[in-house]
């Protein structure tokens, strides 16, 4: 761990060994910040984002920034040990679909990147609230006034549900050190967690500007604008925060039963795969009120998920190489958090404009991994727009321990 102390501000405590500088120096923005608490943590997969840092763990007293959760609300892992030993390539192909030779499949079942779902999901799928904070004139829609912009994007959410998403999301087929197959999908709460992170974020840096706040300062998008807890404003951003965790999980769980179900389609075995409720889940984006240190805070992670001691987590690297499944040591300095990823290493645009897209699809090839690489538009998902993950989990080993190897078979990308 490496130890940044400068005067007039929090220490800033760093699993990454060589981290960038953009992301260093927003890490001494939120270092000082008046209502942190004890120190900023960041992780080995750390890079710059928007306002802090992605791979970044904060604590704060009474207040939340929707900087540090960022506009994917809820963005995080699920994976499912089959009990299946052995898959061949064209089962694979057969399962992923979506191509002349084989119809259907993965790619006809979930939409990707920017596609929605052509008809509304069934609502039973969405996140249940109590009763008393439905609208009286639809029970399906959550109250207007507790959940302003969920109640507002409820019915295009409906068609968001199962899908995939763009970036660096995925849907992946890997065997593990374990010597089963594994499913494992990596997505959020689509523009429903994109709204309401957006709203909220105006919404702290007009209060911000309205109160004189001594916070960084901030331009456009970016920025460390803050919610007090105990505010209006504050509740309904916490509300519907959690609205789109749920959301999130309910997004990857109609994924993961719809590649199952792609699974028996191809091959026999019924009882061989379970759902989505046997599924491992852990999300990457949010807040929540945790005890550290002998006090209540507010912990933000971004880009780093929970691993508390025991805790069973899921880290995965690039297309092209290893994810594990974890179990936490939960580490007190690190607020018990671990990586979310191998982290990015190089921006899209570079990765884009500098990586050789023969080099990367070789790469995989003689893996004999099938792959999402198809032209220079995609090299910002590349293994080498990544970092290496073999040093990203040996920064971490005091965070976590690894239960599972899982080495990619084939890989969709949003």
């Amino acid at each position: 761990m490496k130890i940044i102390n400068e005067e007039n501000q929090a220490v800033i405590k760093s699993w990454c060994n060589n981290p960038e500088e953009g992301a260093v120096n927003q890490a001494r923005n939120l270092a000082s910040l008046p209502f942190l608490f004890k120190h900023v943590a960041l992780m080995p997969d750390t890079h710059q984002g928007y306002g802090m840092p992605i791979g970044g763990v904060i604590a704060t007293k009474n207040v939340v920034i929707p900087n540090a959760v960022g506009v994917d609300i809820g963005c995080g892992m699920c994976a499912v040990k089959t009990t299946l030993k052995d898959i061949t390539t064209e089962q694979l192909k057969q399962i992923f679909g979506g191509s002349k030779e084989y119809k259907g499949g993965i790619r006809s079942s979930i939409p990707v990147g920017r596609n929605h779902q052509s008809k509304k999901q069934d609502a039973v799928l969405m996140p249940q609230v109590s009763q008393t904070e439905f609208n009286e004139d639809d029970m399906n829609v959550p109250n207007v006034l507790l959940y302003p912009i969920i109640s507002r994007e409820y019915n295009s959410a409906l068609k968001q549900l199962g899908t995939l998403g763009g970036g660096n999301h995925f849907i992946e087929i890997q065997k593990g050190s374990d010597d089963y197959i594994w499913i494992m999908i990596h997505s959020g709460s689509r523009n429903l967690g994109f709204t309401v992170a957006k709203h909220y974020n105006k919404v702290a840096q007009d209060l911000c500007k309205k109160w004189y706040s001594n916070i960084p300062e901030f331009k456009g998008e970016d920025g460390l604008a803050f919610l007090p807890v105990n505010t209006k404003e504050g509740k309904n951003y916490i509300r519907e925060m959690n609205y789109c965790l749920e959301f999130a999980l309910a997004n990857r769980r109609l994924m993961m039963d719809r590649v199952i179900d792609s699974f028996h389609s191809v091959i026999d075995c019924k009882k061989t795969i379970a759902n989505s409720t046997d599924m491992i889940n852990i999300h990457h984006n949010y807040a929540t009120l945790e005890n550290h240190f002998g006090e209540n805070v507010w912990v933000h992670r971004k880009g780093a998920t929970s691993a508390k001691e025991g805790q069973v987590g899921i880290i995965p690297g690039s297309q092209g190489t290893a994810s594990y499944i974890v179990s936490g040591l939960g580490n007190r300095d690190s607020f018990e958090s671990c990586s979310h990823g191998a982290g990015r290493k190089m921006s899209r645009t570079k990765a884009k404009n500098e990586l050789n897209l023969d080099d990367e699809i070789k790469q995989m090839d003689e893996q004999g991994i099938l792959h999402s690489l198809r032209n220079k538009s995609n090299l910002d998902e590349a293994p080498s727009a990544y970092k290496d993950i073999n040093v990203v989990m040996e920064e971490q080993k005091d965070l976590v321990e690894i239960v599972v190897e899982l080495k990619p078979l084939g890989v969709i990308k949003g």
